[in-house]
């Protein structure tokens, strides 16, 4: 069920009209996917993206765990006999979690406090007699409360108690709660300190040993390292405003003169903030700022992992890949433009001995011709540049690319249980190489199969909210797969799982049915597949790909629930489904106006005729190869000055590390990212862009290099 509340906050809070809010909610609630609604429910949300799409879904699902909270509130509250109409109206208006728990706290059960304990010994009355602040003689009013057998040996016992009750009160009270959050929230100071004795083991987190910034305006990495050394032991951090100002915030709530009453409430009001607010709100900012910081990080590992996902595939070539290696040797293996595994041995280029390279560049040479090889991959790890340096040595044909591919994750493919279904008869080595060689054919396809967290593309990605990585990721992967489309017939059970609308079980169902009836020859044949019902052929079926089938339109993004009016425009025309893709000038000649119906919009009557424009089609940039500076191998030969070509390999909150063929990434600080100001690292950078750098320092050391690039003037 739709609020209409809700509806109206989500349409607030986006900027978008509640019609297309109720639309996007309702598909949700259908079991509609992202990427099928923002591709093919265009006319039903009014053309929102999948970023529109998503932010209503995670509204939704905000606003009704904080109806569920509201909901079990209110039951507790009644079956106790403590809900009133003026209570139940103040929890139903609140409008955010922490205003609903502000609300319920002095209702809430709760463990033997220091008040609890002082309202045993019967100082409640004493409590409000103290807090009227009138002009009376706290030691005196407290003489009548004095009882041994009660626990209360003194005026000052008594006194001690009853400040306890009015603490309590003052961390209660809903006004003092919200004033001291909007303080907590724009006047809070992160404060380090590095545990005692912990120096040497917290070298890594030196720049924080005595730190201090305003909450507000940590950047997500920073927030992140303070909160990992803290669970290490190595520092200690405190989140709050100046003492002062909270505790004069306070102050000017309850304290009321200043005659001995009020200082005995002044005093309370002291010990509330220390010892219960204080805590309190802390606790709720560090959670609040660690969220922030979340989805930050969170959203930067997502945006580099898509532009990994859709790097530029070298497409269907014949590909030797090799995975690097001095000691062990080089294990080398031939792919058919399938990425099909045709052969796999080791050459030992690096042995030491001429006679040893010798041999290893004439099975090289031997094995391209063999294979008809169009290109070699080389892994980016050790000796990565050497064996680049090696093969680049031995003449081959011009037409052969020879490229250095990332391998980043290649080790936990090959011993994935992906990998070892897949050649359940070859070592871990062999995998290795074949992932290098099948990211080059097609990077989307191979890095799919490896958890991204394995990728190297995030940050501080073992410190942020697990679930909430992990979903995002997943979209991340979801939204790209559908994005490119995946070819039916020759797509890995991995690849499949992430097409919108199906998952593990339906994509290891499509590939038996391939295997045990041949390849698809139509969409409609999906049908067949077991436990893939109308349900997931509407969501999955636009993603999926036929190249060879027996419609044209199975190669192309055109919805089949669509298909008829494409048949309709070709009868209009007097032409064949493949005339219209074929000539130009037949769809130019087409009015999408004519065709609008209830079911079918002029957004996507647009895609349509942009579909058969380009019918199977892939969307990725065209691929460029990368060369590294010749002669710069290792970090030894790395001089401040040079000017070096490089790849962007991950983009942080605090700058982008770039591969300039040295095995070890360099760092571009967000400072010396451009002659401009830069807000954000990825507004100036994405991960694969092809960029120029100078170095600026070199710590052999700490294997750090710092990198610029600006434009150096002489």
């Amino acid at each position: 069920m739709i609020e209409e509340k809700h509806v109206l906050k989500i349409s607030g809070d986006l900027g978008v009209g509640a019609q297309q809010v109720v639309a996007a909610a309702r598909l949700l609630d259908e079991g509609a996917t992202i990427p099928f609604i923002a591709r093919y429910r265009k006319e039903a949300t009014g053309s929102l993206d999948e970023v529109a799409v998503a932010a209503v879904r995670d509204g939704l699902e905000r606003l009704r765990e904080l109806d569920k909270r509201r909901e079990a509130i209110l039951k507790t509250l009644e079956e106790t006999g403590k809900l009133s109409e003026e209570l139940k109206g103040r929890l139903l208006e609140a409008p955010t979690l922490a205003m609903l728990e502000d609300i319920y706290l002095p209702y809430r059960p709760k463990r033997r406090t220091r008040a609890a304990v002082a309202r045993e010994k019967g100082l409640e009355a004493l409590a409000e007699r103290i807090f009227s602040q009138g002009d009376l003689d706290p030691g005196a009013e407290a003489l009548p409360f004095v009882c041994e057998e009660k626990g209360v040996p003194s005026a000052e016992e008594a006194l001690a108690g009853a400040r306890d009750i009015i603490a309590e009160r003052v961390n209660e009270d809903e006004r003092a709660r919200s004033e001291m959050r909007s303080l907590f929230a724009y006047r809070t100071y992160f404060r380090s300190k590095v545990s005692p004795g912990k120096e040497e083991k917290g070298e890594k987190f030196r720049d924080y040993f005595d730190w201090q910034e305003p909450a507000g305006k940590a950047p997500s990495h920073r927030v992140l390292a303070l909160r990992r050394g803290e669970d290490e032991g190595v520092l200690v951090v405190h989140a709050t405003p100046p003492e002062g100002e909270a505790i004069g915030l306070l102050e000017g709530i309850f304290v009321r003169g200043s005659g001995p009453a009020s200082q005995q409430v002044k005093m309370a009001v002291l010990d509330a903030y220390k010892r219960l607010l204080c805590p309190s709100m802390e606790t709720e900012i560090k959670l609040e700022t660690k969220k922030r910081a979340d989805d930050e990080a969170i959203k930067v590992f997502g945006e580099n992992l898509r532009q990994l996902l859709l790097a530029p595939p070298l497409g269907q070539r014949n590909v030797m890949a090799v995975d690097p290696g001095f000691r062990t040797g080089c294990k080398v293996v031939c792919l058919d433009g399938q990425g099909r595994l045709l052969h796999s041995e080791t050459i030992f280029p690096h042995a030491g001995s001429a006679q040893g390279s010798q041999s290893a560049g004439e099975r090289v040479t031997a094995l391209c011709s063999r294979f008809g090889v169009e290109a070699v991959a080389i892994g980016n790890g050790t000796a990565g540049r050497e064996t680049e340096a090696f093969v680049k040595r031995l003449g081959l044909p011009k037409e052969i690319l020879i490229v250095m591919v990332n391998e980043s994750g290649a080790s936990v493919y090959s011993a994935s249980v992906a990998a070892r279904e897949e050649f359940p008869d070859c070592d871990l080595t062999v995998r290795g190489a074949v992932s290098i060689g099948r990211r080059l054919i097609d990077p989307l396809a191979e890095l799919v199969k490896i958890d991204p967290k394995s990728i190297g593309v995030g940050q501080y990605q073992h410190d942020v909210d697990q679930k909430m990585l992990k979903r995002s990721l997943d979209e991340v992967v979801e939204s790209c797969v559908g994005w490119v489309g995946v070819e039916v017939n020759t797509a890995s059970k991995e690849l499949l799982t992430y097409v919108p609308g199906l998952g593990p079980q339906l994509a290891a169902n499509i590939v038996r049915h391939r295997n045990e009836a041949g390849p698809f020859r139509r969409r409609e044949e999906l049908k067949a597949v077991a436990k893939l019902g109308p349900k997931a052929f509407e969501q999955s079926a636009g993603f999926l790909r036929i190249g060879d089938g027996e419609n044209p339109l199975d190669r192309t993004a055109v919805h089949p629930e669509s298909y008829d009016v494409v048949r309709a425009i070709a009868r209009d025309l007097n032409a064949s489904i493949d005339d219209l893709i074929r000539d130009e000038g037949l769809r130019s000649a087409i009015d999408p106006r004519r065709y609008v119906s209830e079911r079918i919009g002029l957004p996507t009557l647009k895609d349509i005729l942009a579909e058969l424009a380009r019918p199977g089609r892939d969307p990725r940039e065209t691929f460029e190869t990368v060369a590294f500076a010749e002669g710069v191998e290792k970090i030894e030969d790395v001089l401040p000055g040079m000017t070096l070509p490089g790849v962007v390999t991950n983009v942080t909150g605090f700058g982008a590390f770039i591969d300039i063929g040295v095995h070890q990434d360099g760092l571009v600080h967000i400072s010396e990212l451009s002659d401009r100001y830069v807000k954000e690292p990825a507004d100036v950078v994405r991960v694969h862009q092809r960029v120029e750098v100078t170095v600026l320092d070199v710590d052999l050391k700490r294997r750090r290099i710092s990198l610029s690039m600006k434009k150096r003037r002489e």
